[in-house]
C-alpha cells in the first residue's frame, strides 16, 4: 500500500452527529490524491467510535484518566503515515478546497511548517454567544505567531519538537507554535476558507467556563515562560489581572453603594459602554457596518476579563497546593 500524501487526524469526545458531519466533509475534500483518516476518541460515552468506523476511519480510543486535546492529537499524528498532518476537531466541517491549498503553500516554501485558513461559526444565528464569538475567529492572512486546532503541519516538524504538550488542558496550539518558531520555522495563515465550527454555546454558564479556560491557559503558559527570552502571554496575563480586577472591584463597589446612591452604578455602566464602544471600534474591520454587533463584541472583550481572572486565580491556587486541574469543558456532554 502506498503511503498517503495527507493524514487527517480528527479528535473528539461525545460529538455524535457532529463527528459524522465532520467525516463526511473530509471524504468530500478535493485535489488530494491519497489520504489517511484517523479518529482519536477521548473516552466518549456515546457512539462516536462506531460512527467513525462506519466511515472506514482508523479509530484510536484513549482511556486516559485526564483527557486533553493535546493527548488526542499526539496519539493521532504518531499513528499517521503521511508527511503532512491535517488536524481537525470533531465539531468542525472541512472546506473541500483547504487541504489542497494548504499543501500547495507548504510545497512552495520549505520554511513554512504550519498552514491554517479561515474558521467561522456554522450557526451564528443560534445564539448571541455564537454570533459574538464568531468574530474571535477572524484574523488577517499572512505570517502569524500562532494557529488554532485546525491546521496542516509537517510531520517532520512535529517529530523535531516532539508534538503537543499533553499536560496542557488549554492553549496547547499556541504553545506548540512557540516551539515551532523557536526552531526556525514559520506559521502561515492563508486567505482561504478552512473550517466551519459548531461552537454550540447557548447558555451563560458555557460562555463563562470557556472564558475560565482561557484565563487558566494564560496563567499556566505565562508562568512557564515568564523568565525566558520569549515570555509568551505574559503581557496578556498581566493585562487580564488589571482589567479583571478593575471590573470586579468597581462592580462590587457600585452595587454596595446602591443603598446610598445609584450614581456609582450608573457611572459603572457608562464606563462599560464607553470602553466596549472603543473595543468594538478597534475591531470594526471584522464586521463592517454592524455597529450593534461590534458593541456586543466590545462588551464581550471587557466582561470576559472577569471569568478569565478567576481562571488565573484558580490556576495559582492549584499550583500552590500542588494540584493540576482537569479539563475545563464548556459544551454540554461533549468537546475537548
Amino acid at each position: 500500500m502506498n503511503d498517503p500524501v495527507l493524514s487527517i487526524v480528527v479528535i473528539g469526545r461525545n460529538e455524535g452527529h457532529r463527528l459524522a458531519r465532520c467525516l463526511e466533509s473530509v471524504a468530500a475534500m478535493r485535489g488530494v490524491s491519497g489520504q489517511q483518516t484517523i479518529y482519536v476518541d477521548s473516552a466518549s460515552t456515546d457512539e462516536s467510535p462506531a460512527i467513525a468506523q462506519a466511515f472506514d476511519t482508523e479509530v484510536i480510543v484513549l482511556r486516559a484518566e485526564h483527557s486533553t486535546a493535546a493527548r488526542g492529537r499526539n496519539a493521532g499524528w504518531r499513528s499517521a503515515r503521511a508527511p503532512f498532518i491535517l488536524f481537525l476537531d470533531g465539531d468542525t466541517v472541512l472546506h473541500e478546497d483547504f487541504p489542497r491549498r494548504a499543501l500547495d503553500a507548504l510545497a512552495h516554501d520549505s520554511t513554512v511548517a504550519a498552514v491554517w485558513g479561515h474558521r467561522r461559526e456554522i450557526y451564528p444565528a443560534h445564539s448571541i454567544y455564537n454570533r459574538v464569538l464568531d468574530l474571535d475567529w477572524i484574523y488577517p492572512p499572512g505570517e502569524s505567531a500562532f494557529c488554532g486546532g485546525d491546521v496542516v503541519i509537517r510531520r517532520s516538524v512535529l517529530e523535531q519538537i516532539d508534538g503537543f504538550d499533553s499536560a496542557l488542558i488549554a492553549g496547547e496550539e499556541p504553545e506548540l507554535c512557540r516551539r515551532i518558531r523557536h526552531v526556525g520555522h514559520r506559521i502561515l495563515h492563508i486567505d482561504c476558507p478552512m473550517t466551519g465550527h459548531d461552537l454550540n454555546i447557548t447558555h451563560f454558564r458555557q460562555y463563562w467556563r470557556r472564558a475560565l479556560r482561557t484565563g487558566h491557559a494564560y496563567a499556566e503558559i505565562s508562568t512557564r515562560f515568564r523568565a525566558s527570552s520569549d515570555p509568551m502571554w505574559l503581557r496578556e496575563s498581566k493585562g487580564n489581572l488589571i482589567r479583571g480586577s478593575f471590573w470586579v472591584g468597581s462592580l462590587v463597589g457600585s452595587v454596595a453603594s446602591l443603598g446610598f446612591s445609584p450614581i456609582p452604578l450608573m457611572l459603572w455602566i457608562g464606563v462599560l459602554v464607553g470602553l466596549s464602544g472603543r473595543s468594538g471600534w478597534k475591531a470594526r474591520w471584522k464586521a463592517p457596518n454592524q455597529p450593534v454587533l461590534l458593541l456586543m463584541y466590545g462588551m464581550h472583550s471587557q466582561l470576559q476579563q472577569i471569568p478569565m481572572l478567576i481562571g488565573q486565580l484558580q490556576f495559582a491556587w492549584n499550583r500552590k497546593a500542588g494540584r493540576r486541574r482537569r479539563l475545563i469543558e464548556y459544551k454540554e456532554g461533549s468537546g475537548l
